[in-house]
């Protein structure tokens, strides 16, 4: 294998013997799908999908300030997240741009796991370590110690519950415990990135194809079936959630992206300080006078589906904004879209807005995110 080709996880023969069509996807080789990505998505929907997720890149910080260290690396206040919970946060750019979106763990009082997006494991890497100068804390590079699987879906906590004496139903979501799956140590975590219920399971790599079989029988009587990186994109959209490089990236701050929540000013220690913090400060302000653009979704009318990058415009063709994110959605029947659009046409309802599609004004409804939400 050269250098430059790409990496392969865990399961990549089980993947191949299971006829998936393999893609490159951050310098990792990942299945793509294994038969329709349509029936994939409605399976997570209404039973449960199983997924290699192994291309995550996970850093642990630990040592007596591994807590101030991410509360000065990070936008979050992870200080005062518990052990044993996890949470959704942001790295940014001393100008407030987004280098990555993460959860963190916390695994114990001075030991946290990192989870970074595939494509942007090593820039987040660096910038925590040359953010750790000073602090009594180190930070490793765990991507090789882990596989990831992730089982999702209603069935999920039945097919998971099957193998495990961990506390599932006791277990919150954005929460992870140690257990034993199947015989085989994991950090069982109640979370996930397809909008329903679910659960992710870190684990070592020499663990992950007798997981992968153990999780494949247990669930065969509830309809599981594998599922590839594509029937992921649809799902994570449906539910409204971010992908980084496409509704975030460095020429985009949290309020930017309508995610200012996971900012945290009020930090202890240091007077809050944290990196980005002037910067991010003024992007609240200028959010709270008049965004100049708002994130919003889009529901076609017709059957032409939208793709990132393409304009959004208004009835006298200006062009108000653009798509970040667009497919077929299979529980809409119907194509959607994620986009950035100019505050004015940003509300639920707002009418005369469309897509040009090649050249061709295809309309579209503006409708608030999500596109979908489960029932609990």
């Amino acid at each position: 294998m050269t250098d430059d080709a790409p990496r392969r996880t865990a399961l990549d023969a089980t993947h191949r013997a299971l006829g998936a069509v393999m893609t490159d996807f951050a310098g990792w080789d990942m299945p793509l799908r294994y038969g329709s990505e349509r029936e994939e998505h409605l399976a997570v929907r209404t039973r449960a999908g199983l997924f290699d997720l192994s291309h995550m890149g996970e850093i642990t910080v630990n040592g007596r300030q591994a807590a101030d260290l991410l509360d000065h690396a990070l936008v979050g206040n992870l200080g005062r997240l518990a052990v044993g919970r996890a949470r959704y946060t942001m790295i940014c750019r001393e100008d407030g741009g987004i280098l990555d979106d993460l959860i963190v763990y916390r695994l114990a009082e001075t030991e946290y796991l990192v989870v970074a997006n595939a494509s942007n494991a090593a820039t987040v890497l660096d910038a925590l370590a040359d953010r750790a100068e000073g602090f009594a804390a180190s930070v490793r590079d765990d991507r090789d110690a882990y596989a990831l699987i992730a089982v999702q879906g209603p069935q999920a906590a039945g097919i998971l519950g099957a193998l495990t004496d961990a506390d599932l139903a006791g277990l919150k979501y954005y929460a992870g415990l140690p257990g034993t799956v199947a015989g085989h140590q994991a950090l069982i975590a109640r979370t996930g990135y397809t909008g329903e219920d679910g659960f992710e399971l870190f684990v070592r790599p020499e663990s992950a194809v007798a997981l992968w079989e153990a999780l494949t029988e247990a669930g065969r009587g509830a309809g599981l079936v594998p599922c590839g990186l594509a029937c992921r994109d649809t799902l994570r959209l449906e539910a409204g959630m971010p992908l980084y490089g496409h509704e975030l990236s460095t020429a985009t701050t949290p309020f930017d992206a309508g995610l200012g929540r996971v900012v945290k000013f009020d930090k202890p220690g240091n007077d809050g300080a944290f990196v980005g913090r002037e910067a991010l400060a003024e992007a609240a302000r200028r959010a709270e006078q008049q965004p100049p653009r708002r994130l919003v979704g889009l529901v076609a009318e017709g059957r032409r589906v939208p793709r990132a990058g393409y304009a959004v415009v208004a009835a006298d063709g200006s062009v108000i904004g653009e798509v970040t994110s667009g497919a077929p959605s299979p529980t809409l029947g119907r194509p959607i879209a994620m986009a950035y659009v100019d505050a004015t046409h940003a509300a639920a309802g707002t009418e005369g807005v469309a897509v040009d599609i090649r050249g061709t004004h295809e309309p579209y409804g503006v409708v608030a995110l999500p596109f979908y939400k489960r029932e609990k």
